[in-house]
């Protein structure tokens, strides 16, 4: 094992990761990243069956634990409460009951929502050049998670900038500035949501929040606080990841040359796998070992972490055939961007579906889309999604 050397702010790996990730599988699956001082995985087999063990998880061991730094308590108060920093049971249960909420149900029967609204939006498109991130990437997820909620649609770019505050806390580039306004945006979301919580207990609706509110499960609703956590979540997750798939597909597409045959509707669900398997929104997940778990020649001790690496297992040549390049006529084989095992993210299906609809109808409203500058990566690892995508639609 060799200790890897890789700054994740450094500029070409921001723009291009792809390569330390094929250096450091070719070395072993595990090795130690100095820069982040732990363990990380980056083969297919490793990712996968790390995900899947349940003697790693995402709670810190409670030895181990410390009281959050006094400016950021807001941001950590609700993530106390979101089941993606849980384990079983709290995990368990909370899952279990918004799944009662966030059925398949649910989701498809938004189909027509993000059909018409993709059309809205590119009846918008100037005659010049523009950034299709806010003008389409951006929009689609945010608008449909409010939709869906039940929350204001008007209040969209209110709760884009809320989300955008607060995932800044996983990026490597962040800094105490970055801290404080992730603070005061969680406390600010967190009396948003409040406030809404207690209208639809009094105003039910036919939306997702009303159905958090009513989801039981042996006798056990979700308190308030983490109704405010699961519904923030839904929103940061939903939108983070979809608008980042969304820009990194249409780069791809552009980049290849569109073939409508790529997303007939025969072809289309393996586009779009392939898409999100070249080039996911997210490349790291961490999880904290809580007993001795020997991986291959190492053993990860209780307290230690170990990095998921995502990107980089989505393109190890054991799991496919010439990985980096893409292919949309491969056999569908489930692929790492949404994780897997007991956290599996639960908005899988409603990211696949937008994608389903919005970039069909993307393409077939603007066969002649093409970059108007090159694209630029943003430097927000350990998320991998564009700061810019200037197009033109002629």
């Amino acid at each position: 094992m060799l200790d890897l050397r890789q700054l994740p702010t450094d500029p070409d790996f921001v723009q291009n990761p792809y390569p330390f990730y094929a250096d450091a599988r070719r070395v072993g699956p595990l090795q130690y990243w100095q820069d982040y001082g732990m363990m990380a995985a980056f083969s297919y087999a490793t990712v996968s069956m790390l995900f899947k063990d349940k003697r790693l998880g995402r709670e810190v061991p409670a030895e181990m634990a410390e009281a959050p730094k006094p400016h950021t308590k807001p941001f950590y108060d609700i993530e106390a409460h979101s089941m993606l920093e849980l384990e079983a049971p709290r995990h368990t249960r909370l899952r279990g009951l918004v799944m009662r909420a966030f059925t398949t149900r649910r989701i498809v029967t938004l189909d027509k929502d993000i059909e018409e609204l993709s059309h809205q939006l590119i009846d918008s498109f100037p005659d010049e050049p523009f950034d299709l991130l806010p003008a389409f990437a951006t929009k689609i997820p945010v608008i449909i998670i409010a939709r869906m909620l039940g929350v204001p649609e008007s209040m969209a770019d209110q709760l884009l900038k809320w989300s955008n505050d607060m995932v800044a806390m996983y990026q490597a580039s962040r800094t105490h500035e970055t801290e404080v306004q992730a603070a005061t945006s969680s406390q600010e979301f967190a009396e948003f949501m409040r406030g809404y919580v207690e209208e639809k207990r009094v105003s039910p609706g036919d939306d997702l929040l009303t159905e958090l509110i009513a989801a039981e499960e042996d006798g056990e609703k979700l308190s308030t606080d983490e109704m405010i956590s699961t519904c923030i979540l839904l929103l940061n997750a939903g939108h983070e990841a979809t608008v980042h798939t969304i820009g990194n597909s249409v780069k791809t597409v552009l980049e290849h040359g569109l073939n409508a045959d790529w997303f007939a509707p025969e072809k289309i669900d393996k586009t779009i796998e392939e898409l999100i398997r070249l080039d996911p929104p997210l490349h790291m997940f961490t999880r904290y070992a809580y007993e001795d778990v020997e991986v291959g020649k190492f053993t990860l001790k209780r307290g230690d972490q170990v990095a998921l690496m995502l990107g980089a297992a989505n393109r190890d040549p054991d799991a496919w055939e010439n990985p980096d390049q893409f292919n949309p006529y491969r056999p569908i084989k489930t692929n790492m961007a949404f994780g897997a095992g007991r956290h599996f993210c639960v908005g899988a299906p409603l990211a696949r579906l937008e994608l389903r609809i919005a970039l069909p109808i993307l393409f077939e409203r603007c066969p002649d889309l093409k970059f108007s500058a090159p694209p630029r990566y943003a430097n927000t690892y350990h998320f991998h999604g564009l700061e810019r995508l200037m197009v033109q639609t002629g």
